[in-house]
């Protein structure tokens, strides 16, 4: 499980540090407060300890900078400047020995062009030797778009966040060996019931199979196949006890009925010992998680915001929804009530 977080002169942070839940996490917070960014950085120390990638190398390819100079990811600055993040693991207990302090560390600066001459430290062989499952979905949709993907991107320099890759790998995994547990079977049955089938894969291409037949997943709303990614994520083991899943905007596209089934899932995963991050924009997706959590799930929100003095990134955690400060979501539904209540007045005073 992720531990922490730490952010030094990194993107647009200037100085942040974020402890973790060990269940769910949802970030809240105004367009271009770093929110996509905290969750990519997870991602990518997490992503390298299953294919022992380089994470300077895994950071450019996710953040894409212009030119894939790294470089660029330092908070801009006039001068010469070193920046860094850090992410923490929770102790890993190994044969004979006491729990031992696991983090990874990526430092360079504004100067640094290659990922190779960044530095990666802290205790980047314990890190490397106990693989964490992880799934970052983006906001935008691939499933559709799966059908040669795969090959055009490894044959070819397109413009796409190495995220849209790796989410059509975990996507095309094949199911687990063995009988579904009965955790994931409940799960797999409540989505099934929401997007009315189950997916099959056949030539790179989903379809939603149902008593009406197989219907391509071109054809299908976006938001049903959020659901249907999901039931994916499930089906093939993915998402199991000690994974971790990074979804960004997973309100995006979905119709607000459907966000009962999604919470819903995303809590059942906690308790079955997912760990999870969520960034949102979405009232509704707050409202549900408040609804649904019983005192035992383990949900902590990060409330992302500038300093009005300083105009630094800052961040409030806060267990409890009511108690969310800054809240922007919450600051514009209450601005278009007033708005509503004073046209309202307007017409009476007519």
């Amino acid at each position: 499980m992720i531990k922490k977080i730490k952010f030094e002169k990194f993107t647009a942070f200037e100085n942040l540090e974020i402890d973790f839940s060990p269940g769910i996490n949802i970030f809240i917070g105004e367009n271009g407060t770093g929110k996509t960014h905290i969750l990519k950085a997870i991602y990518a120390a997490c992503d390298i300890t299953k294919n022992q990638k380089n994470l300077a190398e895994k950071i450019a390819k996710i953040f894409l900078p212009s030119g894939e100079q790294i470089g660029r990811l330092i908070k801009r600055s006039n001068k010469s400047v070193k920046g860094y993040f850090v992410v923490y693991r929770l102790p890993i207990k190994e044969e004979e020995e006491k729990p031992k302090s696991n983090y990874i560390k990526l430092t360079f600066s504004n100067h640094t062009k290659t990922p190779d001459k960044a530095a990666v430290s802290g205790t980047p062989n314990r890190w490397m030797r106990h693989p964490v499952e992880s799934v970052y979905i983006p906001v935008k949709d691939m499933m559709a778009n799966a059908p040669g993907f795969r090959s055009l991107y490894s044959q070819r320099h397109i413009h796409f966040e190495e995220v849209y890759q790796d989410i059509i790998d975990r996507a095309f995994l094949g199911a687990l060996r063995g009988p579904i547990d009965e955790n994931r079977k409940k799960l797999l049955a409540m989505l099934q019931t929401s997007m009315d089938g189950k997916v099959v894969c056949k030539q790179e291409e989903f379809f939603l199979k149902n008593n009406q037949g197989e219907l391509e997943f071109t054809l299908l709303a976006e938001g049903i196949r959020k659901l249907a990614l999901l039931w994916v994520l499930i089906q093939n083991g993915t998402l199991l006890k000690g994974s971790i899943l990074l979804w960004d905007e997973p309100e995006a596209n979905l119709n607000p009925c459907l966000m009962r089934t999604v919470v819903q899932i995303l809590i059942e995963l906690q308790r079955m010992g997912v760990q999870i991050f969520l960034a949102t924009h979405n009232y509704s997706i707050l409202k549900e998680f408040d609804l649904q959590a019983n005192e035992n799930d383990q949900i902590l929100y990060h409330s992302l915001f500038r300093n009005k003095d300083s105009g630094e990134l800052e961040v409030n955690t806060v267990m409890c929804f009511l108690d969310i400060s800054p809240n922007a979501i919450d600051d514009a539904f209450g601005s278009m009530i007033d708005r509503e209540i004073e046209k309202s007045m307007g017409k009476i005073a007519k």
